[in-house]
């Protein structure tokens, strides 16, 4: 099992200072830190190699599409799929309006179905509505249960209405619930349904392979995993990404043009149109590979640790109400609560002076907050590099919201 205090030592905003306090990220859920090796991948990119990809004669531009495509490489095998079903995009937001449109547009039409869950992040229930209202689809929703678990018997009961694509997430951002992929794959795929599985905040938490989970689609973004911004993956099976139309258009994914018309490129150049972001890429290796010395099976060991040590010391704070299942085994990456008397962005101030660094609102999850009758929450979300002493310290900047608000 890897220490994470020698882990902390890797990333160098974590040695900053908030308001005279060592700096306490527990807001990795939005976005997580970023190792050394991971910066000093990308500056090397860019002092070395830099060039665009596919376009130039030239030893850096070879040098630059090499990267690229051993990119590429590197996430098929980090995630069990083939080179030529990874599609790189900004993020899991822009990977899932790809689907959304590059696959709903043709193949939605009036009166069918998409079914996804209430526990969605925004980004995986508003390209659904958009699309739907484009073609006379429409979306249903799936509850969750008190404990904040998918109601498989109403999912059972939506899969009655033959939905042509069901979409939900792997991990809730908002609640940490690790949802049973593998077995709600399978009984979409009795009612003829193709499955996307939202998987950005799975993705730096545990092992993942899409075979294994089963779906048609998988989407993540890099900076959730220690990676840079703007770098994501869609995966998808290569025969449903043949058949779709491009979600850009333009250079890059064209294989020729007349006045008149255009052809395409093979996928999955066919959906990754202009200038692509080599260097991210390139950052986005080193995330996995850092990751992967790591060990996928201790990364989840370590999350399950920090995730239960989190809810033993929380369930002593007086008037604090946990969100979601309180099990490790069935939760990942973060613990979300409210504190009764206080909002959570009023919370979250108060912990900031002390420099623990929360997430507070509705985490784009509105439709959830609003099925769980909760205005806003607190979030605490961790990675690697979360020790036990950061929860204390979380722990001991909540009495000064006791002390502050009398409550």
């Amino acid at each position: 099992m890897f220490d994470p205090m020698v882990v902390k030592k890797d990333f160098p905003i974590l040695k900053r200072e908030v308001n005279g306090h060592r700096l306490v990220y527990l807001d990795s859920g939005a976005t997580s830190q970023k190792p050394k090796q991971v910066l000093e991948s990308e500056r090397e990119y860019y002092e070395q190699h830099n060039a665009n990809v596919h376009r130039g004669a030239h030893t850096l531009g070879d040098e630059a599409t090499k990267l690229y495509q051993d990119a590429r490489e590197k996430v098929a095998q980090f995630i069990g799929g083939r080179d030529d079903e990874i599609i790189f995009v900004r993020n899991a937001t822009e990977a899932i309006n790809l689907v959304a449109y590059g696959w709903g547009l043709d193949n939605l039409k009036q009166g069918d179905v998409v079914v996804t869950t209430v526990m969605e992040h925004h980004a995986n229930l508003v390209p659904w509505q958009e699309v739907s209202r484009r073609t006379g689809a429409r979306v249903e929703v799936v509850g969750i249960s008190d404990e904040g678990l998918v109601d498989m018997d109403d999912y059972t009961q939506k899969l009655k209405l033959k939905p042509k694509m069901v979409a939900f997430v792997h991990v809730s951002n908002a609640l940490g619930t690790v949802n049973p992929v593998g077995e709600m794959t399978k009984m979409a795929h009795k009612v003829g349904a193709l499955v996307l599985v939202d998987g950005a905040q799975a993705i730096p938490h545990m092992k993942v392979d899409v075979k294994e989970v089963g779906c048609d689609f998988y989407a993540f973004s890099g900076h959730k995993m220690l990676g840079p911004m703007s770098i994501g993956v869609l995966w998808g099976r290569k025969e449903i990404l043949e058949s779709m139309s491009p979600f850009l258009t333009g250079g890059g994914m064209i294989n020729e043009v007349y006045t008149d018309h255009s052809t395409w490129a093979e996928v999955p150049e066919k959906f990754e149109a202009g200038t692509p972001n080599v260097a991210g890429a390139v950052g986005l290796v080193s995330a996995i590979e850092y990751l992967e010395r790591l060990g996928m099976d201790q990364v989840r060991e370590h999350d399950k640790q920090i995730v239960g040590y989190a809810i033993d010391k929380l369930s002593k704070v007086r008037n604090l109400v946990f969100l979601g299942p309180r099990d490790p085994e069935i939760r990942s990456g973060s613990v979300s609560f409210e504190y009764r008397g206080v909002h959570a962005h009023d919370v979250a101030t108060i912990l900031d002076s002390e420099g623990v660094a929360v997430r507070s609102g509705h985490h784009c999850t509105m439709p959830l907050h609003k099925e769980m009758g909760v205005v806003a929450s607190i979030r605490a979300s961790f990675n690697v590099y979360t020790t036990k002493e950061d929860i204390d310290l979380l722990i001991k900047a909540l009495a000064k919201v006791k002390i502050v608000f009398g409550k």
